[in-house]
C-alpha cells in the first residue's frame, strides 16, 4: 500500500476551481461506502451468499410435485380397437429422513459463507478507507507543493527583472539577465505542470468514489503542526496485537478453515446410510373403455414408501473427497500463519518508515533554515552585484529542495501513523 504513495519530488497540485466541493476525508469515506461500484459489487456476492444457506436450509421440507404423462397408441392391424389414448395423473412427494449428518452440515458451511461473504465486504470496505488515504494526501502534498512553486516562481521572476534593471544599467551582462530569466521559465513550467498532476491527483479520488465527470471535488485542508507530525508512537507489539484483534481478514481466513473442517464432515457422510420417505396419489384414464369420470376413479391409488441406501463400494469417491478436504484444512490453516507473518511485517514497516520520516522532517527543518539563511543573504549580495547568477540559482533551488523534502517527510510521517492507528483500530480520521 505504501509504495502507491510515492511523493515525486517537484509534483504538486494545481488550484481547484470555484466551484469544486470541498470534502473531508470522512465525506469521502462515506460517500464512497454508498456509491463505489466495486464495493457494490460485493455486497450483491452477500446476497449470492444468503440465497445459497436459503436453498440449504429448504433441504429439511420435503419435496412435492406434480406430474401427468399422456399417451396415443395405433395398432392397424389389431383385431378389437385400433387405436388407444392413456393419461395419469399423480402428485409425488419425497421426503429425506437422515443423510449422514450432510444436510446439517451443509447449512453450517453455507452459513459460514455467509458471514465471510459480509467479511469480504468490510475488507473491501477497509481497503478502500486506505486507498482514499494515500490519494486524499497526495492531494494534499500537492496542495502545498504547489504554494511553493508559485512562491519560487515569483521570486525567480522578480530576480529576472532585477537583472534585465542591472543589464539596461550597465551593470550586469546579458547572459546573466538571460541565465535568471531561463531560471524563471523553469519555475514556471514547473507549476504548469504541478498544476497538471493536481487534477490528476483529484480524478483518482473522483475514481474512488466513482463521481461523473460533471463533477469536482477537492478535499479540505487538514492542519498539522510539528507536535502533530513528531508524535511518540505507541508500543509496537501493542499495534500488532490489536492488528491480529482487529483484521478483517484474518478472520475471514478463520472462517475458511472452519468451512473446510466442515467438507471433512459433509465427505464423511457418504460413508453412512441414507433414509427416505416417499408418498405418493394418482390416477390415470384409458380410452376407448370407461367413462373419463369412472376410469379416473376406478384407478385412483395411493402408495407410500420408505428407502435404505447402505453405501459399500463407491470406488474411494468418499476416501477421495475427505483427503481433498483435510488439504484444504492444512491449506486454510497455513494461510491464517501467513497472515499473521503479514500482518506483523506490515506494522513493522510502517513503524520503520513512520520514524525515518520523523528523523527525516528533524533534519529537514534545520536544512530549510540553512537554506532560506543561505538564500537571503544571497539575494542581498546579487542586490549589490557581489554574486553571480549561479549563486543566486545555486541558493535559489536549494531552497526549493529543502522546502520539499520537509513537506515529502511530514506527508510521509502523517501517513505512517494514521496506517498504525488504522492497524490499532481499524478506523482512520485525519483531525
Amino acid at each position: 500500500m505504501k509504495h502507491r504513495f510515492l511523493l515525486t519530488l517537484g509534483l504538486a497540485a494545481g488550484i481547484a476551481t470555484a466551484s469544486a466541493e470541498v470534502w473531508t476525508y470522512a465525506d469521502c469515506v462515506d460517500y464512497a461506502r454508498q456509491h463505489n461500484i466495486s464495493l457494490m459489487k460485493t455486497r450483491l456476492s452477500e446476497q449470492t451468499a444468503d440465497i445459497s444457506l436459503s436453498e440449504a436450509e429448504a433441504q429439511w421440507q420435503p419435496s412435492l410435485d406434480f406430474s401427468t404423462t399422456h399417451g396415443y397408441s395405433n395398432y392397424p392391424w389389431g383385431a378389437g380397437a385400433r387405436n388407444s389414448y392413456t393419461s395419469n395423473y399423480g402428485f409425488n412427494a419425497a421426503w429425506t429422513v437422515w443423510d449422514g449428518g450432510q444436510r446439517e452440515n451443509s447449512i453450517r458451511r453455507d452459513k459460514i459463507g455467509s458471514q465471510m461473504s459480509r467479511l469480504n465486504t468490510d475488507a473491501a470496505m477497509r481497503s478502500l478507507q486506505t486507498d482514499i488515504l494515500q490519494v486524499y494526501l497526495n492531494i494534499l502534498y500537492a496542495r502545498e507543493s504547489i504554494d511553493i512553486y508559485e512562491e519560487m516562481a515569483q521570486l525567480s521572476k522578480a530576480q529576472a527583472e532585477r537583472a534585465r534593471a542591472l543589464m539596461e544599467a550597465g551593470k550586469a551582462s546579458r547572459v546573466d539577465y538571460a541565465q535568471l530569466r531561463s531560471q524563471a521559465e523553469q519555475d514556471n513550467y514547473a507549476l504548469v505542470n504541478a498544476r497538471g498532476t493536481f487534477n490528476t491527483r483529484c480524478l483518482e479520488l473522483k475514481q474512488l468514489l466513482s463521481l461523473g465527470i460533471e463533477q469536482d471535488v477537492t478535499p479540505a485542508p487538514v492542519d498539522w503542526t510539528a507536535d502533530d507530525i513528531l508524535a511518540a508512537l505507541p508500543p509496537i507489539d501493542e499495534s500488532y496485537d490489536l492488528a491480529l484483534a482487529t483484521d478483517v481478514e484474518l478472520r475471514s481466513l478463520g472462517l475458511a478453515r472452519e468451512s473446510s473442517e466442515v467438507d471433512e464432515k459433509i465427505a464423511r457422510s457418504g460413508r453412512m446410510p441414507k433414509i427416505a420417505l416417499s408418498a405418493g396419489v394418482g390416477t390415470g384414464y384409458v380410452a376407448p373403455g370407461n367413462s373419463f369420470g369412472t376410469s379416473m376413479k376406478q384407478n385412483f391409488g395411493e402408495q407410500v414408501g420408505l428407502s435404505l441406501s447402505v453405501p459399500i463400494l463407491d470406488n474411494k469417491k468418499t476416501s477421495a473427497a475427505v483427503g481433498k478436504a483435510r488439504v484444504q484444512t492444512v491449506g486454510a490453516q497455513l494461510d491464517i500463519d501467513q497472515r499473521r507473518i503479514n500482518l506483523a511485517q506490515q506494522v513493522e514497516n510502517w513503524y520503520i518508515d513512520t520514524r525515518t520520516a520523523q528523523s527525516r522532517y528533524n533534519a529537514a527543518t534545520e536544512q530549510l533554515e540553512a537554506a532560506s539563511a543561505t538564500d537571503t543573504l544571497t539575494n542581498e549580495k546579487f542586490e549589490l552585484g557581489y554574486v553571480d547568477p549561479i549563486e543566486l540559482m545555486t541558493a535559489h533551488n536549494a531552497l526549493t529542495e529543502a522546502r520539499h523534502t520537509l513537506l515529502q517527510a511530514k506527508y510521509m510521517a502523517i501517513l505512517g501513523m494514521k496506517m498504525i492507528q488504522y492497524y490499532r483500530t481499524a478506523e482512520i480520521t485525519l483531525n
